[in-house]
């Protein structure tokens, strides 16, 4: 460990303490699902960068896609001299867009610009300000989408007052004793007290919750909001930066329950590595913005487009969206088998869409109630047996796991075994 406690003792003077990092580690070389130290230690990989690498860390296609780039250019802007790369992605993904009908891609580079400019688009074409999200959403980092972001710790505190025009519905948790009838009362009490929907832009909301601990958002709740969204003229938003690009066993998470957005916004994995996000949307709502209104300095780079490019053609080509559903059903088939067990920490609540699974860490056996701050044991623990593990949840209570869906079946038993191990008594 001698390395990493150099670096680490390097980082605390160097790098402010609100950057926090989850583990003591200092990653020196990476390839698909495993990662290696500056100390020479091996890890298997099961958060993915969160959630940005589904197609594994240096994938072969994407590194040679970007070299291929670099050879020709790194960087001009959009907006000043236009490049291939950017319409050939935007081009594909409007074709895979989530909607029927027309549609039209903007090129950002992250998650949060990406939400930020779902949000200008929406208002822009409504001619609106008010924004619905939901508690236990997480949108970003940025004034806008930290207000977005329903939860305070560690995102808001200290921070000051939040940006105006956002209000946040309780997202249904059976467990956390909330449905969706709540949820839809909560929201007919908003346009009755404090937003008329007449004054709403959008509604945003995660197919399946990030941060919020891997929550699905009911088909039920998303069809009840498309119908209202249609009522009164509102924008509906799917905020797929994390469950984007295959991780749920379809393009897009969305797409399990059927209902159309309006507008997408991706980020994460499209770039396998590299920064870029984008919005996806309506034709007729996109182009609701004036010349000029929309971009970056970096936005759709040419670096990122290669890679968003061939990360597409890998998803495709290797079968990662039935590969997600396989590797899915065999996480939580073991997990199933952990929990079940009384030589372990309690855990239960496992779900999960796909390959994007997790599970909460319990106050007992047999217990519903949730053990709170109970993550961290398990994934420090996780970490000193070869494994990298995240926690999330409104609590602090879950356990997520984001392996690359290129890893394979003896590289996701071996990580299986490291949490099995993590949670020993």
């Amino acid at each position: 460990m001698a390395r990493n406690i150099e670096l680490l003792n390097r980082r605390s003077l160097a790098v402010p303490r609100g950057v926090a990092t989850a583990l003591p580690i200092f990653v020196e070389r990476a390839e698909n699902a495993e990662m290696w130290d500056e100390d020479g230690r091996r890890y298997i990989d099961f958060a993915g960068g969160i959630a940005v690498l589904n197609v594994g860390h240096r994938h072969p296609r994407v590194a040679a896609a970007v070299r291929a780039q670099l050879d020709d250019y790194m960087h001009v802007a959009f907006q000043v001299t236009a490049y291939a790369p950017y319409v050939e992605l935007a081009e594909r993904l409007n074709a895979l867009a989530p909607f029927s009908g027309e549609a039209r891609t903007l090129l950002l580079t992250t998650g949060a610009e990406a939400v930020e400019n779902a949000v200008k688009i929406a208002r822009a074409a409504t001619g609106r300000a008010g924004v619905i999200a939901f508690t236990g959403g997480f949108h970003g980092r940025t004034a806008l989408t930290m207000a977005l972001t329903g939860k305070v710790t560690p995102y808001k505190r200290g921070f000051g007052a939040s940006v105006p025009n956002v209000y946040h519905l309780p997202f249904p948790v059976p467990h956390h004793g909330i449905d969706v009838d709540q949820t839809l009362r909560a929201l007919q009490f908003l346009f009755a007290a404090d937003l008329p929907p007449e004054d709403v832009a959008a509604i945003i909301i995660e197919p399946v919750q990030g941060e919020g601990g891997f929550h699905a958002a009911p088909a039920e709740l998303l069809a009840a909001l498309r119908k209202l969204c249609d009522e009164y003229g509102i924008m509906l938003i799917a905020d797929e930066v994390q469950t984007g690009f295959g991780r749920t066993g379809r393009m897009f998470g969305i797409e399990h329950s059927g209902v159309e957005p309006d507008l997408v916004t991706v980020a994460k994995s499209m770039g396998g590595g590299l920064p870029i996000s984008g919005v996806i949307g309506r034709a007729a709502v996109m182009d609701a913005v004036e010349p000029g209104g929309l971009g970056g300095t970096y936005g759709g780079s040419p670096l990122g487009c290669a890679a968003g490019l061939a990360v597409l053609d890998v998803i495709e080509d290797e079968g990662l969206l039935e590969r997600a559903v396989a590797m899915g059903k065999r996480i939580v088939r073991r997990l199933k088998e952990l929990a079940a067990r009384n030589d372990l920490l309690p855990i239960g609540h496992i779900r999960g869409l796909g390959a994007m699974i997790a599970f909460d860490m319990l106050e007992g056996q047999g217990s519903d109630t949730v053990a709170p701050n109970g993550a961290k044991t398990v994934t420090t623990r996780a970490a000193d047996e070869g494994l990298i593990l995240l926690g999330c949840g409104t609590y602090g209570e879950t356990i997520r796991i984001l392996v690359p869906l290129t890893a394979s079946d003896a590289i996701v038993d071996e990580g299986l075994a490291a949490i099995e191990r993590a949670l020993r008594t």
